[in-house]
């Protein structure tokens, strides 16, 4: 009986051990962009984005790679029209796209993607 409840605690503790260490990487300040909008008119994007980073401790390495992530992810975004821009559905596409883009960048700079999730947490468009 000692035996089973001792095994149940270190399986226990080993799984806790290997709970994720996140960190979260905001670029600041906002994102402000264009896009290809209709009847030459202008039209802008201002958005919030989130890296989920897997381990805290790849949190000043992709601090360093900010401002090229950064200008991928304002490529992407200007380059889509404007239908895109405004759907829900878009909007899910053109960050996944972002996300894509970040992993490769990162793998190109790294070796590795460092993050999980790339994040849009707040939208605001023209």
């Amino acid at each position: 009986m000692k035996t089973s409840i001792v095994l149940i605690l270190v399986l226990l503790s080993s799984s806790f051990a290997k709970a994720a260490d996140y960190a979260y990487f905001g670029f600041e300040p906002s994102i402000v962009t264009n896009y290809v909008a209709v009847k030459k008119k202008m039209g802008y994007v201002r958005l919030t984005v989130e890296l989920m980073i897997e381990d805290s401790v790849n949190y000043t390495i992709v601090e360093h790679h900010a401002p090229l992530l950064r200008d991928a992810i304002i490529n992407i975004i200007g380059q889509q029209p404007e239908s895109q821009i405004k759907s829900i559905n878009g909007r899910h596409e053109i960050q996944l796209l972002c996300e894509e883009k970040v992993k490769q960048l990162l793998a190109e700079e790294t070796g590795k993607p460092l993050i999980k999730k790339l994040l849009f947490t707040q939208w605001l468009d023209n």
